[in-house]
């Protein structure tokens, strides 16, 4: 059994466990914004600097299922204590790589480190708080993730120019460094199997796999388009450089907007959350592609665009903690696995797309993949087969005491 957790110790698991997933996703985008000062410090072209992304959704893939399976019997303070320990270890050996095969490598690790840590970290960080809540803990921990693009890439990118890219790998190592002690001090130790959010809530395998194979389709749709958004906002929109990083912002800030706004409906009504936004993802996808020249639209659509991804990525994790059929782990590793393919699927059809048919038919395409994805979820939740969790009337408040119900303080 799982020891009782008091409010303000899972409050701050919480804020510490978001800052990580802050991190992560600064480090796996930071190659983009440094790029141009990584290739030639390394003599290599710009293409193989960004397979440094590309390469790192790859392991992702391939390692979210096989580490979870591996490591599901480990208490999780200490795996996610060494996994922030890697965490740093990586940007350590990127601040300090003396040529490319080094600094890939050295993605590799944090690449594994990443896998790992969104297997188990939704699951853990749920976990203390009642179930009526936990919808919306997902959406505050998302918030971290959330923010990277819109913070930390651009600090980094800015520390990189300032003091070099090795400066701003160096930092993200200090940083794993202060996490892995929190992870320490913060999580208390116990078998995984007992913690409170270990399995899921209304377990279904079948709309599990619906959910990862919708979520794949979304992922992609939403990337066809998000990978080259920059030639699309050029070319088709005609905006000028300059307007490039005031509109990338407005996205990533109406992302912090989705996911907070998820927050209010994650436990109340989870199918709602999923299809709202894949609807507004779609609309807005389908409306870039109609009236893609037209700038003041263009600046709404991309605000939709932004708010939609955001939020349909906390609703589908906490979608997981209903319906996984097993261990919440295994099933947070397939719906990693799940984003990350759609991630490198999109970005793989945008990039075979674009060359022939230019950047606007890439919102038409994404468009339809997210419908695709709005589609088998809308007809799933027709045949409703699973019993839905009770909608809360009101939400407890964090302050309250979080005691172990007989239902999720047996081991799970």
């Amino acid at each position: 059994m799982a020891p009782e957790v008091s409010p303000r110790r899972a409050r701050a698991v919480l804020v510490a466990l978001s800052l990580a997933a802050f991190a992560f996703i600064t480090t796996e985008l930071l190659p983009v914004g440094l790029l141009t000062h990584i290739a030639p410090d390394l003599d290599r072209s710009r293409a193989q600097v960004g397979l440094l992304v590309s390469g790192y959704a790859v392991v992702v893939v391939l390692a979210s299922v096989p580490l979870a399976r591996l490591t599901q019997l480990i208490p999780r303070r200490q795996l996610l204590g060494v996994t922030m320990l890697l965490f740093a270890a990586g940007n350590a050996t990127a601040a300090l790589a003396p040529t490319y095969t080094v600094l890939a490598g050295s993605r590799v690790v944090t690449a594994l480190a990443q896998a790992l840590f969104w297997s188990i970290a939704t699951a853990t960080v749920t976990g203390p708080f009642p179930v009526a809540v936990r919808g919306r803990v997902v959406a505050l921990f998302a918030a971290g993730a959330t923010l990277a693009p819109v913070l930390g890439v651009p600090l980094g990118t800015w520390l990189g120019q300032q003091a070099g890219w090795r400066a701003a790998f160096a930092v993200l190592a200090g940083v794993g460094l202060v996490m892995a002690a929190a992870v320490f001090v913060l999580l208390p130790s116990y078998p995984p199997a007992a913690g409170g959010a270990a399995r899921g809530t209304a377990p279904d395998g079948r709309r599990f796999a619906l959910l990862l194979i919708a979520t794949a389709f979304g992922i992609g749709g939403f990337m066809t388009l998000q990978t080259y958004v920059t030639p699309f906002l050029l070319d088709v929109s005609g905006f000028a450089d300059a307007a490039l990083a005031p509109l990338l912002f407005v996205s990533g800030a109406a992302g912090v907007i989705g996911t907070l706004a998820a927050a209010r409906t994650l436990d109340s009504q989870p199918i709602a959350s999923l299809l709202t936004p894949l609807s507004i993802g779609a609309a807005s996808l389908f409306g870039l592609y109609a009236l893609g020249a037209l700038r003041p639209g263009v600046v709404a659509l991309l605000a939709g665009f932004g708010l939609a991804y955001a939020a349909f990525g906390s609703a589908v994790q906490s979608r997981m903690l209903q319906l996984a059929p097993g261990s919440t782990d295994i099933a947070s590793a397939g719906v990693s696995t799940a984003f990350n393919a759609g991630i490198a699927g999109g970005s793989l059809l945008g990039g075979a797309l674009l060359p022939t048919s230019g950047a606007r038919p890439l919102a038409l395409v994404g468009g339809l993949l997210t419908l695709v994805a709005l589609a088998l979820l809308a007809v799933d939740a027709r045949r409703g087969r699973a019993v839905e969790p009770a909608p809360t009337a009101t939400r407890p408040p964090f302050s309250v005491r979080m005691s172990r119900t007989p239902s999720s303080a047996r081991p799970e």
